[in-house]
């Protein structure tokens, strides 16, 4: 079954062209040109990936990206004529995961609609390393039935840590991939959350070790 795709845009000129191109990709797509369509269209639907206009005349695409991500993990694409790289940056802050200002190649489009879709296939509904288990579609995590009570960010990087179990990593590496933008001078939310996790693993089989010059380790200890 092809994967369905929500566009939210009130440019029919742009949704007409959008939805030309990915209908000949094999995608199946429903349009909407309001936020209140939009949401409506999300639940009825349940879409394997949104494609986010910000300016709509009911609202904001920024917030109702935020929405959702309050139960939803559907990766949302931006489709933005705001360009500047602040703009871009609170796209991501809210929860997206990409990107594309307007104007733009339809071809780079598709190809950031396949990736996110591939990107997506791949992730696993649980992830479980000894007696630590990682539900990742309701972002809990246990220590055999010792829930964790993780914070959505907290989860958001110990997820990140098991998939690259044993390996080092800076934490500009780790902020930018976890957070989604460039590590600031102030990094007192990522110190802070790395913090609260490691004290909330003891007892869990694993560790997050922090070797000067090489980096953070998620491994066993």
């Amino acid at each position: 079954m092809s994967a369905t795709i929500l566009l939210v845009e009130d440019n029919p000129d742009i949704q007409t062209l959008n939805r030309r191109a990915l209908t000949r990709h094999g995608y199946h797509v429903v349009q909407a040109e309001t936020l209140a369509q939009g949401k409506a269209l999300f639940e009825q639907e349940k879409p394997s990936l949104i494609i986010l206009d910000i300016m709509l005349p009911d609202g904001n695409g920024l917030e109702l990206c935020e929405e959702l991500r309050a139960n939803s993990k559907t990766p949302v694409l931006f489709l933005s004529a705001l360009g500047k790289d602040e703009e871009i940056l609170e796209g991501f802050k809210v929860g997206g995961d990409d990107y594309l200002p307007k104007p733009y190649d339809l071809n780079l489009l598709l190809a950031k609609v396949e990736v996110i879709l591939r990107r997506q296939q791949s992730i696993p509904e649980t992830i479980t390393k000894g007696t630590l288990t990682l539900r990742v579609t309701s972002d809990e995590a246990f220590v055999g039935d010792r829930n964790l009570d993780l914070r959505k960010k907290e989860f958001s990087l110990l997820c990140f840590f098991a998939e690259n179990e044993n390996r080092y990593m800076t934490a500009e590496y780790i902020y930018e991939q976890v957070w989604g933008q460039p590590m600031a001078d102030d990094n007192n939310a990522y110190k802070s959350t790395m913090r609260t996790l490691r004290k909330k693993l003891e007892g869990s089989g694993y560790v997050i070790t922090n070797d000067y010059g090489k980096g953070y380790c998620f491994e066993k200890g």
